[in-house]
């Protein structure tokens, strides 16, 4: 019978191991620990992420339940003393440099995003993770409440998180979104809270263009006015100049404004970009997808461990959310290459059924065009067998 790996060490061959020890030795810091290494702590929290273990305890005892798999995986003993303090100690930024080698792999293999135009496509926001103050006095938020806020650019080739930062819940999204670096002729779609004309200007001097709401108030004169066809939900199409002498100042470009009427909720919108060679219908589509990033925000909130954390420094708090990343990437990566129809939560689900199963990947996931095994029937088959 032919030798299988556990369903595990399929996953992680995504992360070539002597890649890895390249980084950890790039983001060296304080004594090596004799009893934990870089390589185990990622195995740790990587499993920690797709099985759902909310302590270090339940890390620890799962992998010690598991002990006569871990040799091939690369990972001695796991103590949780010892993966607590190489939480605490070593630096995160390896995770993120990780992130951004696996990005790149994804990007390779990722579909796209669905529009004719080439332009890379791209939605922006932000979420809010709520922390205890008393427990994480360094993410102090408000009088009683801590936080840390998770700022992401979302490629809709894919829906791939590629623009990631963590910082202090005071952190406002504009002040987040002045640091992005987008590609040069791309498209980034973005709600209100983005509505600066300064970072406008330097969106449209740099090649980029905008797609957003138009918030109310701002004074502005409409210098031309198209035909639209209304048919197809489109209210108005301008373009605009700013009147006011701080948005004269800050964006002394022509903007274009669109107006939408969507018929299935009876509401009226109205958007404003810096993109002229687009129909006003994409433009309003382009705004209707940015909700792709509140899905994304939703499902790993949901599906892994950003809400609640199992080490209380800072350095705890990012190396987690970072391998989180890292662990959905590895599952787009999964779902492109086996080219299967599931969605990231049904490939979740059925590995974490089997996650140390001795089968191959490719047999596990089947051909992809039937439903995912239901997890409650697996169960009673465990069960029935045990």
């Amino acid at each position: 019978m032919a030798h299988n790996n556990t369903v595990f060490a399929q996953v992680l061959k995504l992360v070539p191991r002597h890649e890895f020890e390249s980084l950890a030795r790039k983001h060296k810091s304080g004594r090596m620990s004799r009893s934990m290494t870089r390589w185990g702590q990622f195995v740790a929290m990587g499993m920690a992420q797709l099985t759902g273990r909310c302590s270090l305890r339940d890390i620890v005892s799962n992998l010690a339940a598991q002990s006569g798999k871990l040799y091939h995986l690369g990972v001695g003993v796991v103590t949780r003393s010892s993966l607590a303090r190489v939480n605490a100690e070593k630096p995160w930024e390896l995770y993120e440099e990780l992130h951004g080698r696996l990005l790149g792999r994804c990007q390779a293999k990722a579909p796209g995003h669905g529009y004719r135009f080439k332009a890379k496509l791209f939605s922006v926001d932000s979420t809010t993770v709520d922390l205890c103050l008393s427990v994480f006095p360094w993410a102090k938020f408000r009088r009683t409440k801590g936080a840390v806020k998770v700022h992401v650019g979302v490629d809709h080739a894919g829906y791939l998180p590629t623009f990631v930062r963590v910082t202090n819940g005071k952190t406002s999204d504009i002040a987040a979104a002045r640091a992005l670096t987008l590609p040069k002729g791309s498209i980034v779609a973005a709600d209100r809270a983005y509505v600066d004309f300064a970072w406008v200007a330097s969106l449209i001097s740099e090649g980029i263009h905008l797609v957003t709401r138009l918030k109310r108030g701002i004074k502005y004169r409409v210098v031309e006015t198209r035909v639209v066809n209304a048919k197809r939900g489109v209210t108005s199409d301008e373009t605009i100049e700013l009147t006011s002498a701080k948005g004269r100042k800050q964006c002394p470009h022509r903007l274009r404004r669109v107006g939408y009427h969507d018929r299935k909720t009876k509401k009226d919108y109205v958007f404003l970009t810096t993109h002229f060679g687009l129909s006003a219908r994409t433009i309003s589509d382009i705004y209707k997808s940015r909700w792709q990033v509140e899905l994304f925000f939703k499902w790993i909130k949901q599906n892994l461990k950003v809400k609640r954390f199992v080490g209380t420094s800072r350095n705890a708090v990012l190396t987690q959310v970072w391998i989180a990343m890292c662990m959905y990437l590895i599952l787009s990566y999964i779902q492109f290459t086996n080219r299967i129809a599931w969605s990231p939560s049904e490939i979740l689900r059925l590995l974490q059924l089997n996650l140390f199963e001795r089968r191959p990947l490719r047999e596990l996931l089947g051909s992809g065009n039937e439903s995912p095994p239901d997890p409650s029937s697996q169960l009673t088959i465990k069960f029935a067998w045990s």
